[in-house]
């Protein structure tokens, strides 16, 4: 039987383990990346490992998240950021440059590569061909160590492709496609890998697009093949000489397959809160819009803001409408310019923002109370926007667009022809401002620049023989990590500040949990299904075990953060009867006898008591998981071995 495009990924840098679905498997990992949120505590964790260099084939450090300062903290941070760039080999992307994943794709991101990034939507790489995958940065810290990361062997879901876009759809309405089909947990414990002739109507950007959005479905990461289309990206990039041809064999099978007809979509959009609530635009056609943001990791190509510059000339944004523009990369603005392109914009009345990701995690751009914001984000959990009862709508830069026009959410199909437009032959790099790896006698002449704001790294203890506590918090399926550890201006520049951190975890449901947790010194946990969906970061996972949550109990976890969990030496039990999660009520006594033994011992099942009551549950986890949960976490297990 021939191989898929993924199971040939992983069978080039497989070094542990077989590829049997649902076993435990370990890859080597060639490219890393980090951002500035998730980035500052990565390092700080690589510098406890004593390593004096990455040991990678490429790691690139990007500031894209804390950009605004508004106080010392995130200056602070981009000036630690560098000076550890500079001091471990890596390169080095600047505030103001861009975001991560898509100047990754622009300049460093190459077919048959794996690349392990401490950002959920680093499978944007999967758009040229690579395996990348979204985790925790304690995994990013290790594998800039030279350690594998290792990972349940998915399963692969074939998407096969046929036809043509139409014009005003794109392949933003793709993936909202496969979500209303299959929802924000259908693709968990799956790789997304599209095939099929509808392949080559899809250039890399687009490619990149349906990957990056692909982080919410759950999905370990999403992949394209790499072809004609590939290697043409890659020559507009002056950066031919890294492609190579990489598709399924034709005998290649499938666990799951879906097909879906380009021709017959529409487009399409996402109701708040959910990135799966998704419906045809012209259901919600004619409701008030206020704020129209496009930009984000998932719609801010060149591609992207051509299609709005061109839709725009000779008109002009509703009045009511505020119709902002973050670019994705230096690269990207730089030939928006140099095609005239920011003109329309400009005089359009677009608000021209710095490259970066700002409001899609939260940092700025809040919309007004009780206004209707449409986004070409990734996400729009409840809250993150920064504005409570936020109203935000999902959407490609085409229904913004025309939606920005009006006044009010619409079909772009109402503005008439689809707008002409070109790509150039080839781009200007707008790579600039990235700071190469110093060599290695240099780079050790280098001093870390910590300013107060960094605290060190905590340390915690081993697992122990009996565990009681508390069950603190109860809460429903789908809770996201933005519940968990909430991001925005106010609080993502604490990234690198544990103790000050930690006060946030779960204020948005409790404003009271962190000294509820203090007081209690034991805790637990109780959740539904798809716990821990969305972003990778590990802080949701970090800082509750800062506050003495040692276990979890839910239906199901989402993938990185079950991994997170277990890295920070917190158990993830699920229950064995889905049922027994009604018996479960906040405030309960929990204890398990011989906490220590059960995981030590390697059995599936073992027994909690909560106020008297036993109830059987289950710990889904690999041997290497138990080790490290009994070490106390992983950064405790890599330094015993």
């Amino acid at each position: 039987m021939g191989l898929t495009v993924a199971e040939k990924l992983i069978a080039a840098h497989l070094v542990d383990g077989e590829m049997q679905k649902g076993q435990e498997i370990s890859i080597r990992i060639d490219q890393t990346l980090t951002q500035d949120a998730t980035g500052t505590m990565a390092y700080l964790e690589f510098e406890a490992t004593g390593m004096d260099r990455v040991q990678t084939e490429l790691s690139v450090c990007y500031v894209d998240h804390n950009l605004v300062q508004s106080d010392f903290k995130n200056a602070d941070d981009h000036r630690f950021l560098q000076s550890v760039a500079r001091r471990y080999g890596l390169y080095f992307s600047p505030p103001g440059n861009g975001i991560s994943h898509q100047i990754h794709l622009e300049r460093f991101g190459l077919p048959g590569k794996t690349l392990l990034g401490s950002d959920s939507h680093t499978p944007t790489g999967g758009g040229l061909g690579m395996l990348a995958i979204g985790a925790g940065g304690l995994d990013v810290a290790m594998a800039m160590a030279g350690r594998p990361f290792s990972l349940i062997m998915p399963k692969i879901y074939g998407v096969r492709l046929v036809g043509r876009l139409r014009p005003w759809v794109s392949a933003r309405d793709v993936l909202l496609e496969v979500l209303r089909r299959i929802s924000v947990k259908g693709g968990v414990g799956y790789i997304m890998e599209y095939f099929g002739p509808g392949v080559a109507e899809l250039s890399v950007t687009d490619r990149a697009t349906i990957t990056n959005f692909g982080a919410e479905l759950g999905a370990t990461t999403s992949v394209f093949p790499s072809d004609a289309v590939t290697r043409a990206f890659l020559e507009s990039q002056g950066r031919a000489d890294g492609w190579q041809e990489l598709t399924a064999d034709e005998d290649a099978e499938y666990d799951e397959v879906m097909e879906i007809d380009l021709s017959t979509l529409e487009p399409l959009i996402a109701c708040p809160s959910s990135p799966d609530n998704v419906v045809p635009v012209r259901e919600v056609a004619g409701r008030p819009v206020h704020q129209v943001l496009v930009g984000s990791c998932s719609n801010s190509s060149l591609r992207d803001l051509t299609v709005v510059a061109k839709a725009l000339e000779g008109r002009a944004v509703h009045p009511d409408v505020s119709f902002e523009i973050n670019p994705g990369s230096r690269q990207v603005l730089e030939n928006l310019i140099d095609q005239g392109n920011m003109m329309p914009l400009v005089q359009a009345g677009a608000r021209i923002h710095q490259a970066g990701c700002l409001g899609c995690i939260g940092m700025g751009q809040a919309p007004a109370t009780g206004t209707i914001s449409l986004r070409t984000f990734p996400r729009n959990f409840p809250g993150r926007s920064g504005t409570k009862n936020d109203q935000v709508y999902l959407c490609s830069p085409e229904v913004a667009v025309a939606s920005a026009i009006t006044g009010k959410i619409t079909d772009p199909r109402d503005l008439g022809a689809y707008p002409a437009f070109t790509l150039p032959d080839r781009y200007l790099p707008g790579d600039e401002r990235i700071e190469p790896p110093l060599p290695a006698d240099e780079a050790r002449k280098i001093e870390i620049v910590r300013g107060p704001n960094i605290a060190p790294f905590p340390e915690f203890d081993e697992l122990p023989d009996r565990w009681e506590g508390t069950v603190l918090l109860k809460l429903e399926d789908n809770i996201t990590t933005d519940h968990i550890m909430p991001a925005g201006a106010k609080i993502l520049p604490l990234r690198s500040n544990i103790p000050a951190i930690s006060e946030y975890v779960f204020s948005q449901i409790d404003a009271e949990f962190a000294a509820k947790a203090k007081q209690a010194g034991n805790v637990m946990i109780v959740g539904g299904e798809n716990y821990g969906q969305g972003s990778s970061r590990e802080h949701a996972a970090l800082a509750p075990r800062y506050l003495g949550v040692r276990v979890k109990l839910a239906k199901s976890f989402a993938r990185i953060h079950k991994a997170n969990l277990i890295n920070f030496g917190i158990v993830p039990l699920t229950f064995a009867e889905p049922a027994d999660y009604e018996r479960i009520t906040a405030g309960g006594r929990v204890v398990i006898a011989d906490l220590r033994q059960a995981v030590a011992s390697g059995g599936r099942e073992l027994t909690v008591e909560i106020d008297g009551q036993p109830i059987p549950v289950l710990l889904d986890v690999s041997d290497r998981h138990r080790q490290i949960l009994l070490a106390g976490g992983l950064l405790n297990w890599a330094k015993k071995n």
